[in-house]
């Protein structure tokens, strides 16, 4: 009942206003479309067992790439590695027996036929990731997948189920 809600408040927010904050109740920026609280929290990535088979990615596509253990970007047509470790743990359990429903899909601005879970779909503003201070000391049970940015090292911060691996200029 609270997910449908939530789910709910989200589309109707996104729909209206294409910008959606979770964990905060201002958003910092104009040309965000999603922004997330500073908790000790991060985003969890799409788990995929194959990359060959998600249909039509598109540059900027993000997943874990579970059997890898990998966190993956799209990008000039080719899967990149973001996680350079390959020594990752992900207990894939939960999700092993399910199969993916290719209708699911969340969007936030105008709706395309751009497949994914999520898909931010403005042309003029960007995901901001949680803001958490050194994740590596401070988000007590990361899971496989995670992004962040990590404000004192001023990187982005991925999890790959074993170590972080941050990622800077």
């Amino acid at each position: 009942m609270k997910k449908g809600f939530f789910t709910l408040i989200i589309m109707i927010s996104g729909s209206l206003y294409s910008q959606v904050a979770i964990g905060k109740t201002t958003l910092e920026s104009a040309s965000s479309s999603l922004e997330f609280g500073t908790e000790n929290k991060g985003i969890v990535l799409p788990w995929v067992t194959d990359t060959s088979g998600i249909q039509n990615p598109v540059n900027g596509t993000l997943i874990f790439d579970a059997s890898d253990k990998k966190v993956k970007v799209y990008q000039n047509n080719i899967w990149e590695d973001l996680s350079v470790d390959a020594t990752g743990i992900a207990d894939t359990g939960l999700q092993d027996a399910l199969t993916e429903n290719s209708m699911a899909k969340m969007s936030i601005g105008v709706p395309t036929a751009t497949s994914g879970i999520l898909v931010l779909e403005d042309n003029d503003k960007a995901m901001i990731l949680p803001k958490i201070a050194s994740p590596h000391l401070n988000i007590i049970s990361p899971s496989a997948g995670m992004m962040v940015y990590d404000t004192v090292k001023k990187q982005l911060a991925v999890f790959n189920g074993s170590v972080w691996t941050f990622w800077g200029e």
